[in-house]
């Protein structure tokens, strides 16, 4: 009886891939998988903030600056482009609406009266919040599911996917209190 060739073989169960392992090593397909999870997983992550957003006329870039800013009162312009990797001119258009729409306020710096600091209003607080709750609650929910050390895991995972020389700076602005309410 002749051997059984590989097209009549069942297909082996895919093996686990040691953490050891390195990328090279670690097979396409498990990278092109967490590729596509990524897609997924932002696709529904977004679409609560984004189904609100387009009540006002506003995008993704809106949102990023609103929670930047409602995260960081104060927060100057030139913090903000660092922060976005924007342009100048993008960040302009995008704060001019948040600005005009009562969302958002720029005040003078009290040692350079030139520098613009950013501020929420109420306004902008409260649709911050708004925008963030459904979110916080996608997120709450995995981490539940991953059990006890996942929400550690999962941060662990995030800030490794972050450059590494960006990983200091990113620190600032990340793991923090929720800012006051009436900080300004």
């Amino acid at each position: 009886m002749a051997e059984p060739t590989a097209r009549d073989r069942p297909a082996a169960a895919p093996r686990p891939v040691s953490p050891a392992r390195s990328a090279a090593e670690t097979p396409q397909a498990a990278f092109l998988e967490m590729l596509e999870l990524f897609f997924f997983a932002y696709r529904d992550f977004v679409s609560d903030p984004d189904a609100i957003l387009s009540k006002y006329g506003y995008g993704r870039a809106h949102h990023r600056v609103l929670h930047f800013v409602d995260r960081n009162p104060g927060l100057s312009v030139a913090e903000l482009l660092d922060i976005l990797k924007i342009t100048k001119q993008s960040l302009a258009r995008v704060l001019k609406d948040l600005v005009e729409g009562g969302h958002i306020e720029s005040r003078p710096g009290s040692v350079d009266r030139r520098q613009r600091l950013l501020h929420s209003t109420p306004t902008g607080r409260a649709l911050a919040r708004s925008l963030a709750l459904p979110q916080i609650g996608r997120i709450a929910a995995a981490f539940q599911a991953l059990g006890p050390d996942g929400a550690k895991r999962a941060r662990d995972f995030l800030r490794l996917m972050i450059d590494a020389d960006e990983r200091p700076r990113v620190s600032r602005y990340t793991n923090r209190p929720p800012p006051p309410e009436a900080a300004e």
